[in-house]
C-alpha cells in the first residue's frame, strides 16, 4: 500500500484555511428529496435526480424541465424514512446520462442509461444494467446511491455504490464492450475491505481511482471513511477515517484539485454541511482532515461545473423543502 500514499496525497490540498465568506445561492427550491446532481461539462446544463418525485429534471431559467419521468418510489432509512426513486446521476458522454436507482425493492433496483435532449420515461432506457437478485447466500442488491463513469485503457466503466447487502457493501460495475455495456456485476465488497458498511458517495480521482465515501451506520456519528480503489485490480488502495458522519457526495474541484464532500449527518442534521477534505500527517501516517465550509440542511450530492461553480442538492425541511444551491467558482 505504501507506494500509493504520496501520489494519493497529491490529490488533496494541504491548506487549512477556513472559508468564512462562502455564500450559497438558491437555484431552485420546492423539490421533493433531490439526491443527485450532474453538470454537463460542455453546455453547463444542470441535471437533478428529484428522487421523491420519481424524475430527472434539467434546470432552465430557474424552473424544472422533465427529462426522464415515471421512476418507482420506495422508502429508505429509519427514524425518519424518506421517499426515494432515482438516486445518482452522471454523464456517460454528451448524449447520454446514467441514472442509479433505489425506487424498487432490493433485487429489482437497476442502473440505466438514457439519451437526453428529448423527454423520456424510466421504462425506456437505451440500456438497463441490473437488477442484481439474490444468489444463494448472497443477498439481493439495491439502493444504488452514487454512480460514476471512469475510462481505463480506453474502455468505459460504470461503477455504482449499493446499499442492499449490509454484509458486503458492494460496489457494482459494468464494463463497456463495443457499443454496449456488459451486465452489471457485484464487483468489490467494500465492507469486507474496510469493516464499515454503506458505500454511498463516489467520484473519480485525477489518477482514475474510484473514490468512495463509506457512510457507515446512520445512527453512529463520525464513522464515515474516505476510500480509494483501483477499479481494474478490484483493490482497496487506502482507507481513511474522516470524522464525518454520513458522506453522501464527493467531488473534485476542476480549478484547484481539492476534494469536497457533503455530510448528511443523519443522527444530527444540524451538523451537516459541505466539507473540504485535506491530506495531513498524524504520527507520521497519512490521514484526512475535514474542514467545514458551509452548513447545509441534509445535503445529498454535489458536482462542479467546468468553470468551478459548485452545485449542491439538499433535502432541506418538509416534504417539498428540497433545493439546489450554487456556490461561485473559487473552491
Amino acid at each position: 500500500m505504501r507506494k500509493y500514499l504520496l501520489p494519493l496525497a497529491c490529490l488533496f490540498s494541504a491548506a487549512t484555511f477556513v472559508w468564512a465568506d462562502v455564500e450559497t445561492e438558491v437555484v431552485i427550491g420546492e423539490l421533493a428529496n433531490p439526491t443527485g446532481v450532474a453538470v454537463n461539462a460542455e453546455s453547463g446544463d444542470v441535471y437533478i435526480a428529484e428522487s421523491a418525485a420519481g424524475r430527472i429534471i434539467r434546470i432552465e431559467d430557474g424552473k424544472a424541465v422533465d427529462v426522464v419521468t415515471g421512476f418507482a418510489l420506495d422508502k429508505y432509512g429509519m427514524d425518519p424514512t424518506y421517499d426515494i426513486g432515482p438516486l445518482g446521476l452522471t454523464f456517460l458522454d454528451q448524449n447520454h446520462i446514467v441514472v442509479s436507482g433505489g425506487g424498487k425493492p432490493d433485487g429489482e433496483d437497476f442502473v440505466a442509461i438514457y439519451e437526453f435532449g428529448q423527454k423520456s420515461t424510466a421504462d425506456k432506457p437505451v440500456q438497463k444494467l441490473g437488477p442484481l437478485p439474490a444468489e444463494g447466500d448472497i443477498k439481493a442488491e439495491g439502493n444504488f446511491y452514487g454512480v460514476a463513469v471512469v475510462r481505463l485503457d480506453n474502455v468505459d466503466w460504470i461503477v455504482t455504490t449499493a446499499n442492499g447487502d449490509d454484509d458486503k457493501g458492494w460496489l457494482a460495475a459494468a464494463e463497456k464492450e463495443k457499443a454496449k455495456f456488459k451486465p452489471l456485476t457485484r464487483y468489490i465488497a467494500t465492507k469486507e475491505a474496510t469493516k464499515v458498511d454503506a458505500p454511498a458517495a463516489i467520484t473519480i480521482s485525477p489518477r482514475q481511482e474510484a473514490v468512495v465515501g463509506q457512510m457507515g451506520e446512520i445512527a453512529t456519528p463520525g464513522d464515515s471513511l474516505l476510500t480509494f480503489y483501483d477499479v481494474k485490480a478490484k483493490k482497496l488502495l487506502m482507507s481513511l477515517p474522516t470524522g464525518l458522519s454520513d458522506i453522501v457526495g464527493l467531488a473534485y474541484s476542476p480549478k484547484t484539485g481539492r476534494l469536497y464532500a457533503v455530510d448528511f449527518s443523519w443522527h444530527d442534521p444540524s451538523q451537516g454541511g459541505l466539507f473540504r477534505i485535506d491530506a495531513v500527517r498524524v504520527d507520521g501516517k497519512q490521514a484526512a482532515k475535514a474542514t467545514k465550509i458551509v452548513s447545509l440542511m441534509k445535503p445529498t450530492a454535489l458536482d462542479f461545473a467546468k468553470d468551478g461553480t459548485l452545485y449542491i442538492t439538499e433535502f432541506g425541511e418538509g416534504e417539498q423543502g428540497g433545493r439546489v444551491l450554487k456556490i461561485k467558482a473559487g473552491l
